[in-house]
């Protein structure tokens, strides 16, 4: 700090650049005088997001990308179409089927670079055990607790569609993932529509009975995205975060003891049968996005239009996909 620094004041941005070509002149000649700053991929997760965690857990990441000159900084999301769309971040958390049809439809400018695979039974429509409600019509006038834009969302509007109800014959009270175990938990909502490992932990607080899970009405597939502008200048930092996610992927099902002791206290200390339970649903194969196996996410875009969760028709299979060298033609 200078002396035309105010007493007990922050330092400016001047004073600090002043103070850092002070210190490069006393450097002895030949050395550098500046490392080359390292930049940031900012990379969002969310609770879901196992094969994110586990790599920031174990720092691997910031192993591989610093040789590019990067470094990564993550953020935590309950709600990601927000930041997807708004493109507060790089790469985004992995996020169910159905969130890219919300963030097509508001032309965010997001490049598919990742899938993995389905895993239908990980998210379920549950009620609790001794309740009257029996079947998907018997959610009529009932309050059904659901996170706006998530592929339970989806789950939600296509099983109501096959029962012949719509969104207007239910209550839906729209809560994030949280509020919404919380809601189930004191008995506040009829139904609750969820993804593990938020599911399992219901599962295990009370006994609950599912009313349907996404098979027959989704794969449930989850999909990596990130901000076009950062796929076309950084695509080999797009390469490493792919190779990265596959590989964690792997070591999940291959240490499943270790995978569960590394997640549990990430996780909100959950038991380890809990995880166990979540890691055994999910499928972790992560494999490239390829634009003629999309056609499920025409029919969810289709059933919200329908639903008139989103304006206009949309083609979603009209989107930009990031692939590895190896599945280049």
């Amino acid at each position: 700090m200078t002396d035309d620094t105010p007493r007990g004041a922050a330092p400016s941005r001047r004073t600090i650049l002043r103070a850092g070509l002070g210190a490069a002149a006393l450097l002895p000649l030949g050395m550098p005088a500046v490392h080359a700053a390292e930049r940031t991929v900012r990379l969002s997760y969310q609770r879901s997001s196992t094969l994110l965690t586990i790599l920031k857990a174990k720092g691997t990441l910031d192993e591989r990308l610093k040789p590019l000159g990067f470094a990564p900084s993550w953020h935590l999301f309950t709600s990601v179409i927000e930041p997807m769309n708004a493109g507060v971040v790089d790469l985004h958390a992995d996020v169910a089927d159905a969130v890219p049809i919300f963030t097509q439809a508001a032309d965010a400018p997001l490049t598919f670079y990742a899938r993995e695979l389905g895993a239908p039974s990980a998210e379920a429509i549950i009620v609790p055990a001794d309740s009257p409600i029996r079947s998907i019509a018997d959610l009529k006038g009932r309050t059904v607790g659901v996170s706006r834009g998530s592929g339970c969302h989806f789950i939600l509007a296509a099983a109501l569609k096959n029962a012949g109800l719509n969104f207007s014959d239910i209550k839906p009270a729209y809560l994030q993932a949280p509020e919404g175990l919380a809601a189930f938990g004191q008995g506040s909502l009829d139904a609750w529509v969820i993804w593990d490992p938020f599911l399992a932990i219901a599962q295990a607080k009370r006994p609950v009975r599912v009313l349907a899970d996404a098979t027959g009405l989704s794969s449930y597939h989850r999909y990596y995205l990130a901000n076009d502008r950062f796929v076309a200048e950084n695509p080999r930092v797009v390469a490493i975060v792919y190779e990265a996610l596959r590989q964690a992927g792997r070591w999940v099902k291959a240490e499943p003891d270790a995978a569960v002791a590394l997640l549990a206290p990430i996780w909100g200390d959950l038991s380890p049968d809990i995880v166990a339970t979540v890691n055994r649903r999910r499928t972790y194969d992560v494999t490239p996005v390829v634009r003629s196996e999309l056609g499920e996410q025409q029919a969810i875009a289709e059933t919200f239009h329908e639903a008139k969760l989103i304006p206009r028709k949309l083609d979603a299979t009209a989107v930009k996909i990031w692939q590895p060298a190896s599945e280049r033609g």
